[in-house]
């Protein structure tokens, strides 16, 4: 609509001017609830009682909102807790008593200021931010875009071939029974005996052809299906990858904060172990593993070569689901001896989890509940664990993760401090499981002499005498 069409502000007409003369309203007031021209409003401006106790406002139509409709007495306050205009009583001895309130002229004066502070505030938010929603908005949606389209163009690919070929190997095996069909019927129907025994080679060619054609669903056995199946393998992986990277591209522009790829700078992490322990260490020490012979045991370890995201650290570990665990921030100064004067962790004992923060040498604990997003049941316990540190913002997040690309958040601490001497760190607790004593590999191998190499296993795992060696936890 043009500023030359829009509707112009409502004239508020004098009360008292008689119904023929009515003057345009200089000022309403409040207690005696009319709006008043200059000649009928100078009793107001005359009268030291009336400038006392009626306060006059801009000409506005009041239609009887000027009262408390609970004490029907003036409204001459404003309760900036509940955003209301209340009048004495509501401010001395009701439910407003304990509030914030201001007078009309200071309200308004403070909620402008206020306003302009807000108005600042979201001007330089957007100048600083809209280049880069703008570009992450592009960024992300190229992705969806190009995504769509190859995967759209592997499934077309993929039907065009599969519907193509089925489409000629049936036609092909109903041309040969049609034409034996024609054959046998053209033999039968020459009288001539010489001419049959002419056509009777080829009608021979044409009926063991028929006998010869598969009439089961498929295609039928040969050197071109063996070669059609591996093609049509190889499109349903590139599908599939297509469909995944789709899938992953379209969460992660909706809701990124829950919905993020296991791809990240997370190859480089290592465990750096903080404290003697019987548990074992993979070749490339991203892997933890406990063999039943050693009894109870625990470690602590520390997550080493963290990649930063701009001001954001992350790390994922999976647990055995027949270990207890703790992970999150502890001083890189007292680790060793954890838990000491200074942590921010979340532990998995049984079934229980529960937060753990300490400051000068206290530690507490509060049990957690969280409950899946998708229904009312309780999430099972923890095995994928991802860790965000956001340091800038000094905040410390856990997730669940539920599927490749989605997580649920277990707790979030704000932290009441931004140490940079902070480290990340596991500690792992397990205990003999007796029951399990013959000689036994994690990765299901149960020959110790035919997969043994320089004390470890094919797999990577140490080499025990006898128990059950399993992992208990893995850097991912």
């Amino acid at each position: 609509m043009s500023d030359q069409t829009m509707e112009q502000p409502q004239v508020v007409l004098c009360d008292m001017c008689t119904e023929k003369e009515r003057m345009p309203a200089q000022k309403t007031c409040m207690k005696c609830e009319i709006s008043m021209c200059l000649g009928h409003l100078q009793a107001h401006l005359t009268t030291p009682v009336l400038l006392q106790t009626h306060p006059l406002t801009e000409p506005t139509a009041l239609c009887g909102a000027t009262k408390c409709p609970q004490h029907g007495k003036l409204l001459e306050y404003y309760c900036l807790d509940d955003m209301t205009c209340v009048c004495v009583s509501c401010a001395i001895e009701d439910q407003h008593r304990l509030h914030n309130m201001k007078t009309f002229s200071t309200a308004h004066k403070e909620l402008l200021e206020k306003l302009k502070q807000d108005q600042d505030a979201l001007r330089m938010k957007v100048k600083g931010n809209n280049t880069d929603i703008e570009k992450w908005e592009k960024t992300e949606g190229e992705k969806v875009r190009s995504s769509g389209v190859r995967l759209i163009e592997a499934v077309t690919h993929l039907r065009d071939l599969t519907l193509t070929s089925v489409q000629s190997s049936v036609s092909g095996r109903m041309a040969a029974l049609k034409t034996s069909d024609s054959s046998m019927r053209a033999a039968q129907n020459e009288k001539d005996t010489f001419r049959f025994l002419q056509m009777h080679s080829q009608v021979h060619q044409d009926v063991e052809k028929a006998k010869a054609v598969d009439l089961r669903y498929g295609l039928e056995p040969s050197g071109y299906r063996d070669a059609l199946v591996q093609q049509l393998r190889q499109g349903g992986e590139s599908m599939l990858k297509h469909g995944n990277h789709f899938w992953r591209a379209v969460l992660t522009l909706v809701d990124p904060e829950n919905h993020q790829n296991l791809d990240g700078p997370y190859s480089n992490l290592i465990f750096q172990p903080m404290s003697s322990s019987p548990m074992s260490l993979s070749g490339d020490r991203r892997k933890l593993f406990y063999n039943s012979q050693t009894g109870q045991s625990h470690v602590t370890l520390q997550i080493s070569n963290l990649l930063s995201l701009g001001s954001i650290q992350k790390w994922r570990v999976r647990f055995s689901k027949d270990c207890d665990w703790t992970t999150g921030l502890c001083d890189k100064q007292r680790i060793r001896n954890y838990p000491d004067e200074l942590v921010y962790a979340v532990s998995c004992d049984g079934d229980q989890l529960s937060s753990h923060i300490g400051e000068n040498a206290a530690i507490s604990s509060t049990p957690i509940t969280f409950q899946a997003k998708s229904g009312d049941e309780e999430l099972q316990r923890p095995t994928l664990v991802e860790v965000e540190w956001k340091f800038g913002a000094s905040s410390l997040s856990f997730y669940n993760r539920i599927e490749e690309h989605h997580r649920e958040k277990i707790f979030t601490f704000e932290m009441s401090i931004n140490n940079l001497d902070l480290v990340p760190f596991v500690k792992i607790k397990r205990f003999r499981n007796t029951s399990l004593q013959q000689w036994k590999c994690c990765c299901g191998e149960t020959d110790m002499n035919r997969r043994m190499r320089n004390g470890r296993c094919s797999c990577g795992a140490p080499f025990y005498n006898a128990g059950v060696t399993e992992k208990v936890c893995e850097l991912k």
